[in-house]
């Protein structure tokens, strides 16, 4: 599996596990399908910490586990908690008024929640698609994270610069990106920044890396 597929995957494993400190226990009265949460507490933390062997997908015995998280509130608890911890370091930045202090944040599972396609890949069970997730995110159909939309509209009120940094390609997905963004109340940032033929073959880290990299050459402040 490449670098960039696999670190999309982390990515939204970091988003809907690396938050979590705690999760509801699954009642089930059948022994086999009990949830070996020691064992998917000890994998969450072991990838957290990078203490894991390269890895395609998500232990089948952690599917529950991870479903729990999402669907009975502690994924929107353990946000909200976040985002309050982010807001109130956005209100102690001291801005010097030229225009050039920044903020950047990604799209997939940041601004926007991929979580009903990831429901029918049994939340990283499956090994990442490229094409089906493409296929997805043309529908324009990903839904806004509430707590990131409210941080977003605190940076844009504040006088922060918001750059949308996706690896997503422009070509195949630059407008129903934009649609997508803006009908989910994504209204104001400074640009959107996707995945072109300068950065064809780049793993996302690299890519990332190097489109803020450039922005700090340009004289942006990036605090977040």
């Amino acid at each position: 599996m490449g670098k960039g597929a696999r670190l999309v995957l982390v990515l939204f494993l970091f988003a809907v596990l690396s938050k979590a400190m705690s999760i509801r226990h699954h009642e089930s009265t059948n022994n086999e399908a009990t949830i070996d949460e020691r064992f998917c507490l000890s994998w969450r933390l072991a990838v957290e910490v990078n203490n894991v062997l390269p890895w395609r997908t998500v232990p089948t015995q952690c599917l529950q586990y991870v479903e729990d998280y999402l669907i009975h509130g502690q994924y929107e608890q353990d946000l909200e908690l976040i985002m309050e911890q982010a807001l109130s370091y956005v209100n102690a930045i001291p801005l010097i008024g030229d225009d050039m202090d920044a903020w950047v944040l990604d799209v997939d599972d940041t601004c926007i929640s991929n979580i009903y396609y990831y429901k029918g890949k049994k939340y990283g069970c499956d090994p990442y698609d490229p094409p089906a997730f493409r296929e997805w995110a043309m529908k324009g159909w990903c839904t806004a994270i509430p707590p990131v939309l409210k941080l977003f509209n605190k940076l844009i009120e504040k006088g922060l610069k918001v750059i949308v940094l996706t690896g997503r390609d422009n070509e195949t997905l630059g407008q129903v990106t934009i649609d997508n963004l803006h009908n989910q109340g994504f209204i104001g940032y400074d640009r959107l920044i996707m995945r072109n033929a300068t950065y064809k073959g780049q793993s996302a880290i690299t890519f990332k890396s190097n489109v803020r990299k450039q922005l700090e050459d340009e004289g942006y402040r990036i605090w977040g």
